[in-house]
């Protein structure tokens, strides 16, 4: 398998505070669609090239694989975001905690040499926030 992720779905508790959450952020998006479809409401938002974020109510996702909706649990899985300094991660945090998010862990030097932090999303989601600097993005 050739790796080619092109989009993220987590699951979310409840559509509408999701999406504004991702929106107040400044995730580019075109809103909630497919709500003419029974489990079919979703909004997507643009991260970068090729790479979309998606938010899907649990219910849907449950129905969509054909598995029963399970309890969820933040130390699943995190996101990373990598940005190009100390103060891009301080101030990414702050705009996290400004829109909603909880601050689960603060920005600090961490062991490996980098500078990071860690929010969680409404639904507990788990986004790291981090400088490191073998890992610098493009624009």
């Amino acid at each position: 398998m050739k790796p080619l992720i092109t989009v993220l779905t987590i699951a979310v508790d409840d559509l509408a505070r999701s999406f504004a959450f991702y929106r107040d952020l400044g995730f580019p998006t075109k809103g909630i669609i497919g709500r003419e479809f029974e489990h079919g409401a979703v909004a997507f938002f643009d991260l970068q090239r090729g790479l979309k974020l998606a938010v899907w109510p649990r219910d849907s996702l449950a129905h969509d694989v054909g598995l029963a909706k399970s309890p969820h649990s933040v130390t699943e899985l995190s996101i990373g975001h990598n940005v190009r300094s100390e103060q891009e991660v301080d101030a990414v945090m702050q705009q996290a905690a400004a829109c909603g998010a909880t601050i689960v862990k603060a920005a600090h030097k961490t062991f490996w040499g980098g500078y990071g932090g860690y929010f969680a999303d409404p639904d507990g989601h788990l986004w790291e926030v981090v400088f490191n600097a073998s890992l610098i993005p493009d624009d």
